[in-house]
């Protein structure tokens, strides 16, 4: 989510943690669906990153955004940095390199999703174009070098940007240049987390494939069909992965508590300081313990905002967040939480998604997610091809959906939003290879079609 949480209340126990987490439970019939979605801003003149300062840059789209919506500003040290929707529970955010992120509302119907993303599309049209701004719906930025990027300014990320090279190779990558959908969802007990965190986990890569969507760096193929998914194998993996031990007996919101704490911290929120922690453990900040605070105990929003710095494939907040997918063209991003409600929202889809995966080992999982960037539908589990299986999720989810029956204004049904994966799975090949083809072929060996035809 776009805001840092505000709850000062000192912790006193463990329990206080787990009881954060378990208050996310909620009733079928209160489930929701958010959606996230980033795209690259870019010049309609000369394909540029987009600085923040100055009359057409990142902060003036902000602030014509907040003009035509109303929205709340969330400023930081005198900038805008982001938008909030006190009435919906929306908000747009920028991502360290000027990444513009919409995090919808939680809604009820995927066609609500739907709704929301158009709205905001044109929204954002309206504002962008008078200053010559468009949005790449890529996974990554296909031409650009890391030094061309600009930097938010967000304090955060001015930690994150000098921690992420001690912790991994790629983690400014991941900052400044990729792109991603998500899908948050929600659970009915602790149970049910712990299935549809599992069933959610090994199939990632299916979500991954079928997304796969950053073949080109700096202008040339990198080898990869996501690269955005091959980035988060060497960010940070004290903070990234296929959390092996969400699969072993007594998995629950505890044993997420245990993984958290542990987790290296980045930054401590006090007003508007962001106060560089890195590397030290929650679980030394929960005894008294942090270096930069002594004797000073963390509250309720830090640990939100801690929760919030943990990237694994799925991430357990107070929902489940689907973190596999590289981000899309518009006309793609509502399949991905139509895939997701399709399989976790209806139990017999559920059930028969846990039958695919329940006799994958750890190893398998993690040899799958290795291979998935590179091979994507050609990447294998036992015996068989990625594409198999992605093929037999796709049926369970469009059944789950069938199922649920929620309908539109004409009477269709959520299982329209999979036509685009479809079309994915009738051509057996992933949008990354399709891109390839185009730069190969049409493109004539340069990236700069990319700036028209995956346009939002």
């Amino acid at each position: 989510m776009a805001r840092d949480q505000i709850d000062m209340t000192p912790l006193q126990s463990r329990d206080e943690l787990v009881a954060w987490l378990e208050s996310g439970v909620k009733d079928p019939a209160d489930f929701r669906i958010g959606t996230e979605h980033e795209k690259t801003p870019f010049t309609l003149q000369g394909h540029q990153p987009v600085p923040y300062e100055g009359a057409r840059g990142i902060g003036a789209l902000l602030e014509g955004m907040k003009l035509l919506l109303g929205w709340e500003p969330i400023m930081e040290r005198g900038n805008i940095i982001g938008l909030y929707d006190v009435t919906g529970g929306g908000a747009i955010s920028l991502e360290p390199g000027g990444q513009f992120e919409l995090s919808g509302a939680p809604v009820e119907t995927v066609h609500q999703t739907q709704s929301e993303l158009m709205a905001h599309l044109a929204q954002v049209r309206e504002i962008a174009t008078p200053l010559g701004i468009g949005f790449l719906g890529l996974g990554m930025t296909p031409s650009w070098s890391r030094a061309q990027i600009p930097v938010m300014p967000k304090g955060r990320y001015k930690i994150m940007t000098g921690y992420m090279p001690k912790v991994g190779k790629y983690g400014l990558d991941m900052m400044y240049r990729t792109c991603t959908v998500q899908t948050n969802l929600d659970f009915s007990s602790e149970a049910d987390m712990v299935k549809k965190l599992r069933v959610s986990i090994a199939l990632q890569p299916v979500a991954t494939a079928m997304f796969a969507n950053s073949p080109f760096t700096e202008g040339r193929p990198n080898g990869f069909l996501s690269f955005r998914s091959e980035i988060w194998r060497d960010t940070d993996n004290a903070r990234s992965g296929m959390l092996p031990w969400a699969f072993e007996d007594g998995m629950g919101f505890e044993r997420w508590v245990d993984y958290a704490l542990d987790v290296p911290m980045y930054f401590i929120k006090r007003g508007e300081e962001y106060v560089d922690v890195s590397g030290t453990s929650f679980r030394d900040f929960f005894a008294g313990k942090n270096p930069a605070l002594p004797g000073e105990r963390p509250t309720l929003s830090d640990w939100a905002n801690h929760l919030s710095t943990i990237f694994p494939e799925v991430r357990l907040k107070r929902y489940l967040e689907m973190r596999g997918a590289d981000g899309a063209p518009w006309g793609r991003l509502p399949a991905l939480p139509a895939f997701w409600v399709g399989l976790l929202y209806d139990n017999d889809t559920l059930d028969a998604a846990w039958d695919l995966v329940r006799n994958w080992t750890a190893q398998e999982r993690q040899a799958l997610r290795d291979d998935v960037p590179r091979f994507g539908f050609k990447a294998r589990v036992k015996d068989r091809y990625l594409f198999e299986i992605a093929k037999e999720c796709l049926k369970l989810s469009h059944a789950g959906l069938r199922r649920r029956n929620r309908i539109d204004h004409i009477g269709r049904d959520e299982s329209r939003y999979l036509e685009p994966l479809e079309r994915i799975i009738d051509c057996g090949r992933t949008p990354a290879e399709e891109l390839l083809d185009k730069f190969n072929g049409a493109w004539n060996g340069s990236v700069e079609a990319a700036y028209s035809e995956c346009a939002f």
